[in-house]
């Protein structure tokens, strides 16, 4: 049972989550939201530990699917920044103020960026793409992210200050726009950089919460210097170029880490 614990653990935490928000909203839509999700990230980490290495996917499909088409395209609710930016300028604790409450910005103190690694419906696709490890060096353009998130609020800003009649109507296109920008452009970045994970280094205005949130993250992937036989394999296969060796906060990409366990599944040591 030992190393079923995390699995556990994660279960626990969610349940929490989820018990906790049915009874202070009295909406029973929260308590199968939640729990559902934490199942699934529970049945991912069980799998993980039972060496299925496909286990991670299958928390992508799971979750990123049910965000996407369940209570994106189905539900109306739009789950990117916009819909962040519009629960929160209306003064209602609902939908995506919770889903970024929970995952991307407190949520990330206990977990880091895992919602990157096994919930993200646009890193669902992009997993899929051919360049799993980075083939070129890191671009400096991770400013892009910051003017991603600028244009976000100020959209949404906009069509308060104007007024504009039905906006719950726009937000929904909205959402249905966005994914459609997303996937198109993260794709073709993927290809120009030759690495799956372009768009998330460099365009993703989500990670504007969570980079600097997750450099307090409770769970964290460290190394045994013990088993370590400096082999650089870690390195090698992360698709998030973290350096795993270094077991300090302020290591090199140490914000990106998406906790993808590839480099602990890669390591021939156990080191990790």
């Amino acid at each position: 049972m030992k190393k079923y614990r995390f699995s556990i653990l994660m279960l626990i935490i969610f349940e929490t989550i989820a018990i906790s928000l049915w009874l202070t909203k009295n909406n029973f839509f929260y308590l199968v939201n939640f729990s559902y999700i934490g199942c699934a990230i529970s049945l991912g980490i069980f799998l993980f530990t039972r060496n299925y290495k496909h286990a991670r996917r299958v928390v992508q499909l799971l979750v990123g699917l049910y965000m996407l088409i369940y209570l994106g395209l189905i539900s109306h609710e739009n789950m990117q920044i916009e819909g962040f930016w519009y629960y929160l300028f209306t003064g209602v604790f609902e939908a995506a103020t919770i889903h970024y409450a929970v995952a991307k910005i407190f949520g990330p103190l206990i977990f880091g960026r895992g919602w990157c690694g096994y919930a993200c419906w646009s890193a669902m696709v992009f997993d899929l793409l051919p360049y799993k490890v980075p083939q070129s060096p890191r671009k400096k353009i991770g400013w892009i992210r910051y003017i991603m998130f600028a244009l976000s609020f100020l959209f949404v800003s906009f069509l308060f200050l104007t007024h504009v009649s039905h906006i719950e109507k726009i937000m929904f296109y909205a959402f249905i726009i966005g994914n459609i920008f997303y996937y198109v452009v993260g794709i073709t970045l993927a290809f120009l950089f030759k690495d799956n994970r372009a768009f998330c280094k460099y365009i993703c205005p989500i990670t504007v919460f969570m980079k600097p949130m997750s450099y307090f993250s409770l769970f964290r992937i460290t190394c045994d210097h013990d088993k370590c036989i400096s082999c650089g394999k870690c390195r090698r296969v992360c698709p998030m170029e973290v350096d795993m060796l270094d077991d300090s906060r302020k290591r090199k990409n140490g914000t990106e880490c998406i906790l993808c366990n590839e480099c602990v599944r890669n390591c021939p040591k156990k080191a990790l």
